[in-house]
C-alpha cells in the first residue's frame, strides 16, 4: 500500500480572521473527525511542518509583498489585508507553516519517505498573487511548493491541477508562460474571482464550468483536457489545489460535487502519477467550508491516493 504523508501544524488552527468568517479553524478540526471516525489516521504517516523560509517565500513572492505581511502582523485585533482576507496575532506564524508543510512534503515524497503528501493546513494559498494576498490567501502554498521542487529539488517540470470552485488566480499568476509549469485548473465561472476566461499562454489550461454543473461534467474535462495535457507535457511531480468549495452541500457556489467525484479525480491523477511521475503528488488543502462535506471529502481524496 502506498505511503501517504499527512502534514499540519497546530499553528494552522490559530489563524482566525474572526466569528462568521467561512475560512474558520474548524475546518481542520472537521478533517481531523473524520480521519478518526474513518480509521485513516492508522494508514497514514503524521507530519509536524515547519515554517517556510523567506527565500523558499522568495520564489513566488516578491521581496517587498513578504515584507509587508511581515510588518502589517498585528501584535493584537485584527489587521485587514482585504475585504476578505485578515491577519489575527497568529496568522503570520501559521500561513508561514501552511507553506511550509508544503516544501517539506516536497522534500520527503522526492527523499522517498512518502508516496504522495496531503497538507491539511491554513491559511489556503491559491488566490495570493506575487505581490497581493486576496480570498483569503497570503502566501500561495502550492506554487511554493512547485517553485521548490524546480528550483532547490532539480526537476524539470511539474504539473499543478486545481480543482477548488474558485479560480486560482494567484496560481496563474506565478506559472503562466513559465517555463516546465503547467497548470490545469477546474471553477465555476462566473464567480470570485472572475477571472480564469481571458487569452492565456499555453502552460494554462483552464476549463470554466457553469453553475449547477455536476461530478460528470468534472469527469469529463479530466479524462478529455487535463489528462492530455498531463500526457503531452509529460510532468516529473504533480501538485494539486484540492478546494472542496464545489461540494453539492458547500453554499460557496453552487456546483455539486461529490465526495465520489473528489475521489474518483484523485485516483486518475493518482494512476497518471504512478506511471509517469514515480507516484509523485502533493497536495495542499483550499476550500471547503460545509464542515461535514469537507472531512467527507478530504478522506475520499486520501483515499484516491492511497488507491484502495
Amino acid at each position: 500500500m502506498p505511503t501517504v504523508g499527512f502534514f499540519t501544524s497546530p499553528a494552522c488552527r490559530k489563524h482566525d480572521m474572526g466569528n462568521e468568517h467561512p475560512e474558520c479553524p474548524e475546518r481542520l478540526d472537521a478533517i481531523q473527525d473524520q480521519l478518526l471516525s474513518s480509521g485513516m489516521e492508522f494508514v497514514l504517516r503524521f507530519f509536524d511542518a515547519p515554517q517556510a523560509t523567506r527565500a523558499q517565500l522568495e520564489r513566488v513572492h516578491t521581496r517587498e509583498y513578504i515584507d509587508s505581511i511581515y510588518s502589517r502582523a498585528p501584535s493584537e485585533g485584527i489587521e485587514v489585508l482585504d475585504e476578505d482576507t485578515r491577519m489575527c496575532p497568529d496568522t503570520l506564524a501559521a500561513a508561514l507553516h501552511a507553506a511550509g508543510a508544503a516544501v517539506d512534503a516536497v522534500d520527503k515524497v522526492i527523499a522517498g519517505e512518502v508516496n504522495s503528501a496531503f497538507c491539511s493546513v491554513r491559511p489556503p494559498g491559491h488566490h495570493a498573487e506575487r505581490d497581493k494576498a486576496m480570498g483569503f490567501c497570503l502566501f500561495n502554498n502550492i506554487a511554493i511548493a512547485a517553485a521548490h521542487a524546480r528550483e532547490q529539488r532539480g526537476l524539470a517540470r511539474v504539473a499543478v491541477l486545481d480543482f477548488d470552485v474558485h479560480h486560482g488566480n494567484g496560481t496563474e499568476d506565478f506559472v503562466a508562460g513559465r517555463e516546465g509549469y503547467l497548470l490545469c485548473s477546474s471553477f465555476q465561472s462566473p464567480l470570485y474571482p472572475f477571472t480564469g476566461t481571458e487569452e492565456l499562454p499555453d502552460n494554462i489550461v483552464n476549463t470554466p464550468l457553469e453553475a449547477g454543473a455536476g461530478g460528470d461534467a468534472l469527469r469529463s474535462l479530466v479524462e478529455n483536457e487535463w489528462l492530455p495535457a498531463l500526457e503531452k507535457f509529460q510532468p516529473q511531480m504533480l501538485f494539486i489545489s484540492a478546494g472542496f468549495d464545489g461540494h453539492v452541500e458547500d453554499h460557496m457556489a453552487q456546483l455539486r460535487f461529490n465526495e465520489d467525484d473528489y475521489r474518483w479525480v484523485t485516483e486518475k491523477l493518482r494512476e497518471f502519477a504512478d506511471a509517469h511521475c514515480e507516484g509523485r503528488i502533493v497536495s495542499a488543502l483550499e476550500g471547503g467550508y460545509a464542515l461535514s462535506a469537507l472531512g467527507r471529502s478530504v478522506v475520499a481524496h486520501l483515499k484516491g491516493l492511497i488507491g484502495n
